[in-house]
């Protein structure tokens, strides 16, 4: 007889009822073969008597398992495991036998080796090296928490809780065209926005819908690498072009629309990733006309609009597009925190139908109430006020993190102070290695991580992306203190 007393474990402070435990352990002993198709099973007051419960509860368990077809009652026999059931072929798995963990997929599906890219585990007592994120410890989260508050003891909330819109809530995007219309110099109506959750959403749903595979996009030498790695997930064909002190070199992009049959270029105008320079106001009319001489899409990234600090913002490339050529791209994530996943596409109207229409396979809607609460919180001034905070701050931030550079690492890293963003190009002399150092680095409690992404190109710039913002003074100074330990064991007679 199988013994039922110990292959069957209770556990009477679960939020399980006991007889769904005993059934569900009895389906793991059928499954395991334990139990094979046709045996009997104990009478239910064996049964209580062997697991320590009441009749009734045994009694639950073989009902439960007579509904799922598991076993088969016969009059003045019993219960029977059923004898149609297929023995269940399984391989090995690890875990235990109550739970096992699958390690491998008995089925084949697509591997893409560019998506696999993951994160440095977090450690405490690491600092980490970022490429250009904000301060989450100075998220204003009490005034988003009281729109959110106010909108929850709201009845008329109670209609956002349905599904909605593809196109995201309409006073979000009602008030986001009001605001990018003010503050970017933007033409645009509701019909034009998409809410998204977050820029890399909208980057997807566009490459999407712009490419069939093998069509052509035109990239900065030197590129956010998740956009290369988007467009080429849905099949385009990237096609690099320099950038200098001015973005991205445009006649270079000329030259190659005479060559080849360019479907988009993306661009990130105010800033661009990773070397953080501005796209000049000839480079950007330049631009503009050969989209429309030769009928491609430009992406516009602009990830850091909010951030600058020598002069105002230059309004974006899609503050002058009159033909309808500029896919805009942002998000409130990096303003505000990554964990509110809220961007948007901008883009004429029947684009964003087409994109809207694809979003609803991948994600139905957003956050209706979060996006409400937004709507609030751009409405009430909230924004303006936390941009006008966090730039002081940043700004601060930049000039000591700059400063403390050129202290710890000058002649050896080379830099020019960026006039907006979050970030600082480092070009870190070729006599040295950032594979090396990052070892020694992660040593000593800094980790650099994936530097190799900034070279998809392999032109051996040597060049990675300091991330400032993200860090007080104090943690700054630690970071440099890390980072010239690592150098002088790398690199000994350095410094001297």
């Amino acid at each position: 007889m199988i013994p039922y007393k110990t292959s069957i474990v209770l556990d009477r402070n679960s939020q399980s009822p006991l007889y769904l435990q005993i059934s569900n352990q009895l389906v793991q002993l059928i499954k395991r073969q334990v139990l094979l198709p046709g045996a009997k099973l104990p009478g239910s007051r064996t049964m209580a008597e062997l697991l320590g419960v009441h009749r009734k509860t045994v009694i639950g368990a073989y009902e439960e398992l007579l509904l799922q077809g598991w076993i088969i009652g016969i009059p003045k026999k019993g219960m029977f495991v059923h004898k149609n059931l297929p023995l269940l072929q399984q391989r090995p798995i690890s875990g235990s036998a109550s739970k096992p963990r699958l390690q491998a997929s008995g089925f084949s599906f697509q591997k893409d080796f560019r998506l696999e890219r993951p994160p440095p585990e977090k450690n405490s007592g690491h600092l980490y090296l970022n490429d250009g994120v904000s301060d989450v410890r100075l998220t204003p989260m009490p005034q988003i928490a009281k729109e959110y508050r106010s909108l929850a003891y709201e009845r008329k909330s109670v209609f956002d809780l349905g599904y909605g819109s593809t196109y995201g809530n309409y006073q979000l995007r009602e008030m986001l065209a009001q605001y990018l219309n003010q503050t970017r110099g933007l033409h645009i109506g509701t019909d034009q926005i998409l809410i998204t959750r977050g820029s890399q959403m909208a980057l997807y749903l566009a490459s999407r819908v712009l490419f069939t595979p093998k069509e052509y996009v035109l990239v900065g030498e030197t590129n956010y690498i998740a956009a290369d790695l988007t467009f080429q997930y849905v099949g385009a064909k990237l096609l690099r072009v320099p950038v200098d002190n001015d973005g991205l070199s445009t006649a270079i992009v000329e030259k190659l629309c005479r060559e080849y049959a360019i479907k988009a270029v993306y661009i990130t105008s105010h800033h661009h990733h990773p070397t953080t320079v501005t796209l000049s106001a000839q480079r950007r009319l330049h631009l503009l006309n050969l989209a429309q001489t030769y009928g491609f899409a430009i992406i516009e990234d602009d990830y850091d609009y909010d951030f600058h600090y020598d002069h105002s913002p230059i309004l974006p490339l899609a503050s002058h597009d009159g033909n309808g050529n500029v896919i805009y791209i942002g998000s409130v994530c990096k303003t505000v925190a990554p964990v509110y996943r809220i961007g948007y596409l901008i883009a004429p109207k029947d684009f964003v139908n087409q994109c809207a229409k694809l979003r609803r396979f991948i994600d139905r809607q957003g956050d209706a109430l979060l996006e409400k609460a937004f709507a609030r919180f751009i409405q009430n001034g909230d924004l303006d006020r936390h941009i006008k905070k966090v730039l002081k701050v940043y700004h601060h931030r930049r000039n000591m993190f700059c400063s403390l550079l050129e202290q710890n690492m000058g002649g050896i890293i080379s830099f020019e102070i960026p006039k907006g963003g979050m970030a600082v190009w480092a070009l870190l002399d070729k006599a040295y290695s950032w594979d090396k150092l990052s070892r020694a680095c992660a040593n000593k409690g800094l980790i650099i991580g994936d530097w190799q992404r900034y070279d998809m190109a392999h032109t051996g710039h040597n060049g990675i992306r300091f991330g400032f913002a993200a860090y007080t003074e104090s943690e700054m100074a630690l970071l440099f203190q890390k980072l010239r330990a690592a150098f002088e064991e790398c690199y000994p007679k350095t410094f001297n």
